[in-house]
């Protein structure tokens, strides 16, 4: 009696499952299911750039950049630090980011302002000290401006690298432009609208900025020893040198990571290539799209009478 065989759909939904598992959690599947299926108006229609960017593999690149470059700030690394619990739960802490990106970007208009709710809700619990003894509130506007334009930033560079549809400059113009309306809802001042205004917002962060030792400790934890299984560490690996390339040379040099020469440049990209290409193979799409109204329509049947959910 020989071995089952597998095929590649079987290994390709196995694939999918362990790593939806993983970003989603144990509820994700339900969570999907009422994030796409729930009918009624969203934000965001399925002609925005922020569902293209925030849909596609490119952002397990950006999350991972998005890390390393919000922990350049003093203050917002102390906060961190002392209440997220990135250390004793990552996986805890991967899990609500993801939802709540997936809930404010595809979800009811509903779901989104209660989801927006319950972080506000969360900052304004959060308060104390630096080591240097410079008070923080997760609610500060200035803090929140950091958090959002080092994550829009990041997000934007591994999808412009890695998206499997890069946008060009109106369409991610329309990108910054979407993200403001979430970051306007959590509390940030006047955010970017424009690739000009987020960079030049950027810019306005940078002598506030420097790797404190809780930075690095946080770079060595994502970088060198993630809570991973030995059997995802060399994907992994590949995710973290992708993610290392798209940080600005000066964050690189901020955080003490070597500078890539250019073969080990473009190693990394391939590298990165190569993760989230297998990322976007494994996950399946959602099951779901939706028009201008929020209508649930199905997708269409590819050729041949078949169509993939």
């Amino acid at each position: 009696m020989g071995w089952p065989n597998p095929t590649v759909d079987d290994l390709r939904e196995r694939l999918g499952a362990t790593l939806f598992r993983r970003v989603a959690g144990p509820s994700g599947e339900a969570t999907r299911a009422r994030i796409h299926g729930t009918p009624g108006p969203r934000w965001f229609g399925p002609d925005r750039p922020i569902r293209a960017v925030h849909g596609d593999a490119s952002m397990f690149v950006g999350g991972l950049t998005a890390l390393l470059l919000q922990s350049l700030h003093p203050v917002a690394m102390a906060a961190v630090a002392a209440h997220s619990g990135f250390r004793g739960d990552p996986w805890g802490r991967l899990q609500r980011t993801s939802t709540f990106l997936a809930v404010t970007t595809f979800g009811t208009a509903d779901d989104a302002r209660r989801a927006v709710e319950r972080v506000r809700a969360v900052h304004e619990q959060v308060r104390g000290r630096t080591p240097e003894g410079i008070p923080y509130h997760a609610s500060d506007p200035h803090l929140l401006l950091w958090v959002h334009v080092a994550e829009v930033d990041s997000f934007l560079r591994a999808h412009r690298t890695y998206g499997a549809r890069p946008l060009d400059r109106a369409g991610y113009d329309g990108y910054v432009a979407d993200t403001a309306r979430i970051a306007r809802e959590l509390g940030v001042d006047s955010p970017p609208r424009t690739l000009a205004e987020l960079a030049e917002r950027m810019d306005a962060y940078r002598a506030e900025l420097r790797a404190t030792p809780a930075c690095r400790e946080t770079a060595r934890f994502l970088l060198l020893s993630p809570p991973l299984p030995w059997q995802a560490r060399p994907p992994y690996a590949l995710l973290a040198a992708a993610a290392v390339a798209q940080l600005p040379p000066w964050a690189r040099q901020s955080l003490g990571l070597p500078r890539l020469p250019g073969p080990a440049w473009a190693g990394a990209r391939v590298g990165g290539r190569l993760v989230t290409g297998s990322i976007r193979w494994a996950l399946a799409p959602p099951p779901r799209n939706w028009d201008e109204s929020g209508a649930v329509t199905l997708p269409r049947a590819r050729p041949g009478g078949s169509s993939r959910r």
